[in-house]
């Protein structure tokens, strides 16, 4: 979707009459049926002027075209700027530009990655030449029109209010190649600016580029489909095993059959290789030529996975055009998707959430893909708003005409394979009593209970230490201090249990999509929404005094006052019932996290005295 598309006279002419804002906004209002930002609007009435100026000092001609607030499809992402038209050879060129307002920044230690100011305070962001390259990337690998025809494509960064320093931290070693791919304009780079335009757009005739442009389907490039595909080769991470190979099939055959709209509802507990088959169902119909996109709601498990796939010191940048979040495929037109796999589905939402402006991420998927893939465990529910279980998803696609098929995946191949242990974790946070009391081989899978925070802390120290990929985990029992309060990365104690004089940070928001796999993250506390999904060799979990048991009654209940996520407990003050349930799954998910072990330190002492109970117990049968 485009705001504005003109020719670069009209544009110029629109400019210097003071228009240009106006006529994008109207654009805005229209197109997305809301007002723009006071922000938003501001940038387009600055940065505009400066294009305008820049275009007309360089002397391209009239007829190239101007495109302004390129919607990439399926995202939130648009693209400031493009404008295209012809070489001097008379070859078909147009440049993305991305247009920031800044006037300071300084190097982040890491890759791609910048400090500025924004919303309000000092953040990290992405390189403003990354962002640019980014989109080029996109729409080379995804826009049928353009990787199909004989279109060259060129990106810069532009920031008009940015003065160059000596050194200049946006110019450090570590961007040079971001700057070779997407050259970096500052203020004082009018002229090397106006050339870069003239080189590329300078023989005009660029307006039927801008139909292409708008125009092109939007599907993975064979390229991509061979990089992207070429990563699973060689990568144990996603070998599928027995029952996940069978499932695999049984997706391929039903995802790839035709001829009649599907939904296939794919069900399994923590560690029954979901996500496995996830990954493996992408690249295999990737590599059938398939239009097909992955879904995952938590951010953290998508980024973690394009991480994983992508493997150690490689660009994950192509591989974000085919992973999405949730809240992108509001406005897609239907059946845009051959193939939509969503995983973690679980945590789908529904209308009000934050970020959200659909009103069902169900009907979303269904409506967007001809085909769609649920992987789906109902007892991960861990929010009010959390709408994914297999009983929705059948409803919607049977309103919608879609054929269900529904798959069980039953063997564990997490926790050493102790399916025992995970019937008893199921049984004793009274999620479920369908948990079997055969116990599990302790030399396999190791559990313990710890009696203080600080020996929890020392025993998954001493596991990264050996070599073990391990971190400390916990319910949502303390506060956790905002950006604003001088909280960004981790560097206030939130997480305290006064009684053990013990005290460590949250996992840092700067980092949290990647805080599993971040070396920082082994001195912080991670949360229910940066481990969900994700496994480690061994997790430490702090259940705090949002979880209680009531000896009397023989019950785990929730305290709503001690449960500190506001939105995991918007509206439930008088459903302790509702609450306690999504509680617990917090806990389950959490105490399911390790391959190897699990250790649990727990604040409330009769809940502690309960589950040692019944930890004993197990042994003594």
């Amino acid at each position: 979707m485009i705001l504005y598309r003109d020719s670069a006279e009209g544009f110029m002419r629109a400019t210097d009459d003071n228009q240009i804002a106006s006529e994008i906004e109207s654009a805005y209002v229209k197109r997305l049926h809301r007002k723009p930002h006071y922000a938003e609007r501001t940038a387009w009435i600055n940065s505009m002027q400066f294009m305008e100026r820049i275009i007309r000092k360089a002397g391209v001609p009239g007829d190239c075209g101007v495109l302004i607030e390129y919607k990439i499809p399926s995202t939130s992402k648009r693209i400031d700027f493009i404008i295209s038209g012809r070489d001097a050879a008379g070859l078909e060129n147009f440049i993305i530009v991305e247009l920031k307002q800044w006037s300071d920044a300084e190097a982040s230690e890491k890759p791609d990655l910048v400090r500025t100011f924004l919303g309000g305070g000092p953040r990290e962001t992405t390189h403003p030449s990354y962002q640019a390259s980014s989109y080029r990337q996109f729409l080379m690998d995804m826009n049928e029109a353009i990787y199909s025809g004989d279109i060259r494509s060129h990106s810069c960064a532009y920031l008009h209010n940015y003065h160059r320093r000596s050194p200049e931290p946006l110019e450090e070693s570590q961007y040079r190649p971001l700057l070779h791919q997407a050259p970096l304009f500052l203020a004082d780079d009018g002229e090397k600016l106006q050339e870069f335009l003239r080189k590329y757009v300078g023989g005009g005739r660029g307006m039927e580029l801008l139909y292409h442009i708008e125009r092109g389907r939007i599907r993975p490039s064979r390229k991509l489909i061979d990089h992207i595909t070429g990563l699973f080769e060689g990568n144990t991470e996603f070998t599928l095993l027995d029952e996940q190979k069978v499932a695999y099939e049984t997706v391929m055959h039903h995802a790839t059959d035709g001829g009649q709209r599907r939904t296939i509802i794919v069900k399994g507990g923590p560690g029954t290789g979901k996500s496995v088959i996830s990954m493996n169902a992408l690249g295999g119909l990737l590599d059938r030529d398939k239009n097909v996109i992955f879904v995952a709601p938590n951010a953290a498990f998508r980024d973690v996975m394009v991480a994983t796939l992508a493997g150690p010191g490689r660009s994950k940048n192509r591989l974000r055009s085919v992973f999405h979040s949730s809240a992108s495929l509001h406005d897609a037109r239907r059946d845009r998707f051959d193939v939509v796999i969503v995983d973690e589905a679980h945590r789908l939402k529904d209308k009000g959430a934050f970020m959200y402006r659909g009103d069902n991420q169900i009907e979303d998927v269904i409506r967007a893909s001809f085909v769609n893939v649920f992987f789906i465990d109902d007892s991960q529910r861990v929010r009010p708003e959390d709408i994914g279980s297999v009983d929705e998803v059948r409803r919607i696609a049977e309103e919608n005409g879609a054929e269900v098929v529904e798959l069980d995946l039953v063997t564990q191949f997490r926790c050493s394979g102790a399916e025992g242990y995970l019937n008893w974790l199921d049984d004793v946070l009274q999620v479920r009593e369908t948990a079997n009391f055969d116990g599990w081989d302790p030399d396999a899978y190791e559990f313990k209970m710890v009696d203080s925070p600080h020996e929890l802390r020392e025993m998954i120290s001493r596991r990264i230490a050996e070599g073990n990929r391990a971190r400390l985990l916990a319910g949502y029992a303390w506060p956790w201090t905002s950006e604003k309060e001088g909280n960004p990365s981790g560097e206030i104690d939130d997480v305290v249990i006064e009684e053990y004089d013990f005290s460590m940070p949250w996992n840092a928001r700067s980092s949290r999509s990647t805080w599993a796999i971040d070396d920082r993250g082994v001195d912080q506390v991670g949360c229910i929404h940066t481990s969900q999904g994700l496994e480690f060799d061994y997790v430490g979990v702090i259940i705090g005094n949002d979880l209680r048991f009531d000896p009397a009654r023989v019950e785990l209940y929730a305290d709503y006052y001690a449960y500190h996520d506001r939105l995991g407990k918007r509206g439930m003050k008088a459903d302790n019932e509702g609450l306690t349930g999504l509680v617990k799954n917090i806990y389950r998910v959490l105490m399911s996290r390790g391959i190897k072990g699990c250790y649990v330190f727990v604040r409330d002492p009769q809940l502690r005295d309960y589950l040692e109970e019944r930890l004993e117990d197990v042994f003594r049968l």
